[in-house]
C-alpha cells in the first residue's frame, strides 16, 4: 500500500548545506520524498511510500532521515494534529457538516487536544471516530497514516518528561 506522511525536522549546524543534505537523503534511502528546505534550519520531508503498513514505513523513513542526518531533530510527523477544517477536506466533507458532527456527538465525538482558536484534533482520532459509524468511508491508507503519525509524535513529546512527573501524571490523567 502506498502511505503519504511528512517528517518535519529542526537541523543541526552541520547539516545546513542544504544541497549536500539532499544528496544524503538521496543515497540513505529518501529518494521517495519531495524535499523542502525553505525555511532555514529546517527541512521538511514529504514522502509517498510503499509498504505493508503505515509503521513500516514511516519506521524506515525516520531510520533513513538518521542515517544521513543524524543530528536532525524531528519537529513532527504528519498527518497529525488537525483542525475541523482540514478533517472536511481530506473526507470531502464540508466544515459545517464536520462542526455539527462534533456539536451533535459532544458525549463521543474526540476530544480535542487543544481548545483555542483553531481547536486541533488528533487526525486519526476522528478518522477512526467516523469509520465506526455508518454512512461514512474513510482511506485506510489515510487512517493507519494518522494514527501511526501521532505515535511518532507521542512517542517524540514522551521523552522530555520528567520521569518522577511521568509517573505522578500516569495516575492522574487516566
Amino acid at each position: 500500500m502506498n502511505y503519504v506522511f511528512t517528517l518535519k525536522y529542526q537541523l543541526a549546524t552541520e547539516d545546513c548545506d542544504h544541497d549536500d543534505l539532499v544528496e544524503r537523503l538521496a543515497q540513505a534511502g529518501c529518494d521517495d520524498a519531495t524535499i523542502g528546505v525553505g525555511q532555514p534550519g529546517r527541512v521538511a520531508l514529504a514522502f509517498a511510500r510503499e509498504s505493508e503498513s503505515a509503521w513500516s514505513a514511516i519506521y524506515s523513513a525516520l531510520q533513513n532521515v538518521k542515517r544521513a542526518a543524524p543530528h536532525a531533530r524531528l519537529v513532527e510527523a504528519t498527518p497529525d494534529l488537525v483542525g475541523l477544517t482540514d478533517v472536511a477536506d481530506m473526507t470531502g466533507m464540508s466544515r459545517q457538516n464536520m462542526r455539527k458532527l462534533m456539536l451533535a456527538h459532544t458525549a463521543d465525538f474526540p476530544p480535542p487536544v487543544h481548545e483555542g482558536n483553531p481547536s486541533l484534533w488528533h487526525l486519526g482520532d476522528i478518522l477512526a471516530w467516523l469509520s465506526g459509524r455508518q454512512g461514512y468511508s474513510i482511506d485506510v491508507a489515510l487512517l493507519e497514516t494518522a494514527c501511526t503519525a501521532k505515535q511518532v509524535n507521542l512517542a517524540k513529546e514522551a521523552r522530555e518528561i520528567d520521569a518522577g512527573i511521568k509517573c505522578q501524571l500516569t495516575e492522574l490523567v487516566d
